[in-house]
């Protein structure tokens, strides 16, 4: 493998198509498409501050490396990324890659990140200004996300997420098979439109969550006081630990919970309307 090492590139293409290459403490400056169709690529403390500069790359490691902002739109249209301790300041990363893994990585400015992706793997990832993360993304394992940004996981299939704290709107609206295991999302208009949404062990929060949903199921979940006017128009079933504010119009399915505050079932109620409420009774 090619090493370079302590070396500043700048301008357009300095390394195009490069192969089996080693890059340490190299300074990619403005320009554009640094590291374009290149493959078995691994960078390794390096700075990267111009446009474009991992695009249809195959095979390649980033490590301990930091993405200015302006390295915007920094990985595009490639696959078989491992990236581990670094900091991603750029907007726009990761668009229609595929095959990639994510270990302790940040990104405090994820505006329009992680769109159309399949074959995602993110361990112990903060993310910021996250809005719109992993819109259209396919075959996505997380665990140990912190995650502020709203409008997430839209449009997404075949997720699973475990031990994740979730702070944002609009999650998860028009999903199909997601699970979501001991974590925490907060939130308003939580899982609207999703189908096979699957929520184990999860703090909720936010008004109107899980509407229009088809096959919704909660196990051993509770929700904040704030999560009211819940289940409108679902087919769901639900077993909630503690209370829930209210719960209006379910379309069909069940629901337990140890106490619910208001059962609002009026005459806007969808077909068949045979959803069953029920309060649990303690020994």
């Amino acid at each position: 493998m090619k090493l370079i090492k302590n070396k500043e590139f700048g301008g357009e293409r300095p390394l195009y198509c490069e192969r089996d290459l080693r890059l340490e403490n190299v300074v990619i400056h403005a320009g554009e498409s640094a590291l374009k169709e290149t493959a078995a690529i691994e960078a390794v403390a390096c700075r990267f501050e111009g446009k474009y500069p991992l695009w249809c790359c195959n095979g390649f490691t980033v490590r301990d490396c930091l993405f200015t902002e302006g390295a915007r739109a920094a990985l595009w249209y490639s696959r078989g990324l491992l990236m581990e301790d670094t900091l991603v300041e750029a907007p726009k990363m990761f668009r229609e890659m595929e095959d990639m893994t994510l270990r302790r990585v940040r990104i405090p400015n994820a505006m329009e990140t992680l769109w159309s992706c399949r074959g995602v793997v993110l361990e112990d990832v903060e993310i910021e200004k996250g809005d719109y993360l992993f819109m259209h993304s396919s075959g996505v394992r997380i665990s140990r996300l912190k995650l502020q940004g709203n409008y997430s996981f839209q449009y997404c299939k075949d997720v699973e997420i475990v031990d994740s704290v979730l702070d944002t709107k609009d999650a998860f609206w028009e999903t199909e098979n997601v699970t979501v295991r001991d974590s925490v999302i907060s939130g308003e208009y939580l899982g609207w439109y999703s189908r096979g949404l699957k929520l184990i062990n999860c703090r909720i929060g936010g008004t109107q969550p899980l509407c229009y949903a088809e096959d919704l199921v909660l196990e051993n979940c509770v929700f904040d006081a704030d999560a009211d006017l819940a289940f409108e128009y679902s087919s769901v079933d639900a077993d909630i630990r503690g209370a829930i504010s209210s719960v209006k119009n379910p379309r069909t399915g069940c629901i337990a919970a140890d106490s619910i505050g208001d059962i609002i079932l009026d005459g806007n109620i969808k077909a068949p309307g045979d959803c069953v409420i029920t309060v649990k009774r303690h020994e």
